[in-house]
């Protein structure tokens, strides 16, 4: 493998986390007072700490967030408000 594989590779991996991301936490949201819901929130919390680790972890090794798609979303504010 190469190293633009790879960092094409991040790129899609954290574009296509955070879109999945946005969607659980809009499910969750949607699905309050059901039956659903405490999968739902669970599923967008799990996305949340995924998110969460790509960014810390980014950060750790001076990894611009724009390499992982990551650099347009704040966990805390996108993803548990």
């Amino acid at each position: 493998m190469t190293a633009e594989t790879a960092a094409y590779y991040l790129l899609d991996l954290g574009m296509l986390l955070k879109k999945e991301a946005l969607e659980a936490r809009e499910m969750a949201r949607a699905s309050k007072d059901t039956d659903d819901s405490g999968f739902n929130d669970g599923r967008a919390f799990a996305y949340y700490e995924v998110i969460s680790l790509m960014q810390r972890q980014a950060a750790s090794f001076q990894l611009p967030l724009e390499a992982l798609s990551l650099a347009d979303i704040d966990a805390d504010r996108d993803l548990m408000a």
